[in-house]
């Protein structure tokens, strides 16, 4: 086995984009292989064996359940509308955004459970310090659960919080229990605002136009973006970190443990039907200081991650996964991949689509209809699999 895939078992975070948007699925192709069982009816329906750091793909119509190391599709599960999907912060469970709320996936055991969280436009899900956080954008709702509570099968009991308004938002809860949560309405988001863990305001900065997003690094310094660069959230204090452009809007990020820098994406047209960047951002929470890297080629809000040592990760249109030093913006190796792409206007339409899981980059080509496995320290492509249909969003455990 290589090494990459045995020592994937065993990481402590899980590095994935937060990015927050409901995705259509989009694929042709045949039906299910033969070995697949399909789960129409019957949320509770149980598989016969338990899938080992499982990974979810959408399709149009469904979720694919794959085996975290051959990449074997081990069932495919029926669930119509536009559905994405996101590591619940365990090694079993994914939540799956509907368009009535997010839905518990047990991914392990390859069925959908009963526990559910209902309400229109479910947002952004982020895990950090053993708590996972669900943002409904249409009811302005926060809820904070521990993964570990999800093994039960039944509801577990939570933190909830409720914002002034509804609005696209996003939330995290630090380790000290306290929440932050995005500010806004449905028309303008202008910043964040900490609670304590009995809910009350201690806390709010709103230098933040047009929040979107969030990410936390190194120390727990927690990033949200902003159309003017970025605040930064550390030891009870607000920071704003300026883009170098009047408009510089930084909406995706992703952080890590291990780096106190934060990567991020870099828009500069407000008025752009769709931009495609080439540039990103990197954000020292340390010395609040912001770097612009030009990789010579586009990405999109689905290509950001970061590897087990901190490394700044993109998958650029170009078919390549670069990978960046954090601290000089070096491009330190391009690993290529997948075919050279084009983003598509339509944000709910798939495109190449990264995720990462500590040694391990997952890269789905819809086109194609594969899902690849890299190791990205020896960029060496451990496996690829053929899927029945194209997928949209590909996500999956945390992992041990």
């Amino acid at each position: 086995m290589n090494n990459a895939l045995r020592n994937r078992a065993c990481t402590g975070t899980a590095l994935a984009l937060a990015v927050s948007t409901v995705l259509t699925a989009c694929g042709g192709g045949d039906s299910a292989s033969s070995d697949t069982r399909t789960a129409k009816d019957s949320p509770s329906a149980r598989s016969a064996a338990t899938v080992k750091d499982p990974l979810v793909a959408t399709f149009d119509g469904g979720l694919y359940i794959l085996d975290g190391e051959s990449l074997k599709l081990t069932r495919t599960l029926a669930l119509p509308g536009f559905n994405r999907v996101n590591p619940a912060g365990d090694d079993s469970h994914v939540i799956v955004s509907t368009d009535a709320g997010f839905r518990v996936l047990d991914a392990a055991e390859q069925n959908l459970t009963d526990i559910t969280y209902e309400g229109s436009k479910p947002g952004h899900v982020v895990r950090h310090a053993g708590r996972t956080v669900l943002f409904t954008d249409g009811t302005g709702e926060v809820n904070v659960i521990d993964p570990a509570d999800l093994s039960g099968g039944t509801k577990p009991e939570g933190r909830t919080y409720h914002s002034t308004e509804a609005h696209h938002g996003v939330a995290v809860e630090l380790s000290n229990g306290e929440l932050l949560s995005a500010l806004g309405t449905e028309e303008k988001r202008t910043g964040a605002l900490v609670l304590d863990k009995n809910n009350k305001e201690i806390k709010r900065d709103e230098r933040c136009p047009g929040v979107h997003g969030e990410a936390a690094a190194q120390g727990e310094a927690v990033g949200v973006g902003c159309e003017d660069g970025v605040l930064i959230y550390k030891n009870g204090e607000f920071t704003k970190v300026d883009a170098p452009d009047d408009y510089g809007r930084i909406g995706n990020q992703a952080g890590s443990d291990a780096s106190p820098i934060l990567l991020g994406d870099y828009k500069t047209d407000p008025d752009a039907e769709l931009e495609r960047p080439t540039r990103i951002s990197l954000i020292d929470t340390e010395t609040a200081k912001l770097r612009l890297v030009d990789l010579g080629t586009s990405y999109s809000f689905r290509s950001l991650g970061r590897g087990p040592h901190g490394e700044a990760l993109v998958l650029g249109t170009d078919g390549a996964l670069h990978v960046i030093d954090p601290k000089t913006g070096t491009v330190e190796k391009k690993i290529p991949v997948v075919d050279t792409w084009q983003e598509p206007l339509d944000w709910q339409q798939a495109r190449p689509t990264l995720f990462v899981r500590d040694h391990t980059a997952y890269v789905s080509e819809p086109g194609k209809r594969t899902v690849h496995a890299v190791d990205i320290e020896s960029g060496e492509k451990i496996t690829s699999v053929t899927l029945p249909k194209g997928t949209n969003e590909l996500s999956g455990v945390a992992g041990h």
